[in-house]
């Protein structure tokens, strides 16, 4: 019976989707409420499902075979780390120094991840997206410098007038990515303008923080952003173009078969 429920896809899907729902809704009740208390019992359960789960499947398929997939190694995993929760909950044990375990419950959101398993081809998209990030390697890398290189000048050439953007070289490292995702690009630039009592140095300002925006947002990240799809592409295309090359090599063989027909109906004749 257990086997029939614990093996059955459909059947943990919606244990997921039911979890997912209790954990959202507890977003918006008192922790000391009644209604979060019963959802929280509610929570503990699922999780003792889903270790009855585990179990079944090391039962039916061996634990070689179970811990031969990823997603199944994934899945007892966030089973072992929700343990410490379960054994509070089902004992009246209470460790004042293994209280600190139940902050690993947090991590009961990665349950939701398994729902990725269930999605058609995931194993694909998983490696299109693995060889995008190789392919993507060196550009981020130059990507990084290039953000290195202009969150110290940012620093030595702004950091007093704007020492909440670059009062020192890591601040100045993150709100020069900020302004590459063109996020507040502007803001800063008046700023320093603002505070600035040289005409000269707020032209300057202005011009760098454009030159900055162009070099990193536009440029940069749009590179990247290319590469990464063209990566993910590319798989396809390959795919599509073994295809191509195959249909030709059929056509290629029926035409040869025609002639050679048509050939031996001549010399018949």
């Amino acid at each position: 019976m257990l086997s029939h429920f614990f093996l059955n896809n459909k059947f943990i899907l919606c244990l997921i989707a039911a979890n997912a729902l209790i954990i959202f809704f507890q977003g918006f009740l008192q922790a000391e409420s009644v209604e979060n208390k019963l959802l929280d019992t509610a929570d503990h359960i699922l999780t003792l499902m889903f270790l009855i789960e585990a179990l079944v499947k090391l039962r039916s398929w061996g634990i070689r075979t179970y811990f031969s997939d990823g997603w199944n190694v994934f899945d007892f995993i966030l089973v072992v780390v929700a343990l410490p929760s379960l054994v509070f909950w089902l004992t009246p044990v209470q460790v004042i120094q293994m209280d600190f375990l139940l902050a690993l419950r947090v991590l009961r959101i990665f349950k939701f991840f398994r729902v990725l398993r269930f999605i058609p081809n995931v194993e694909h998209l998983i490696l299109g997206v693995l060889r995008a990030l190789r392919s993507s390697i060196l550009v981020v890398f130059a990507f990084v410098i290039f953000n290195f290189i202009f969150a110290i000048l940012s620093f030595y050439f702004f950091g007093h007038l704007a020492p909440e953007y670059f009062g020192n070289p890591l601040l100045a490292f993150y709100s020069t990515f900020k302004i590459f995702t063109v996020e507040g690009w502007y803001e800063v630039p008046d700023l320093i303008a603002e505070r600035s009592n040289s005409v000269w140095l707020s032209v300057a300002a202005r011009i760098y923080f454009v030159l900055m925006l162009f070099g990193g947002g536009i440029f940069g990240l749009s590179l990247i952003n290319s590469i990464f799809v063209e990566s993910m592409m590319s798989d396809s295309n390959r795919d599509l173009e073994i295809k191509v090359d195959e249909l030709r090599l059929e056509i290629q063989q029926l035409r040869q078969s025609l002639e050679s027909r048509t050939k031996t109906d001549r010399e018949n004749s």
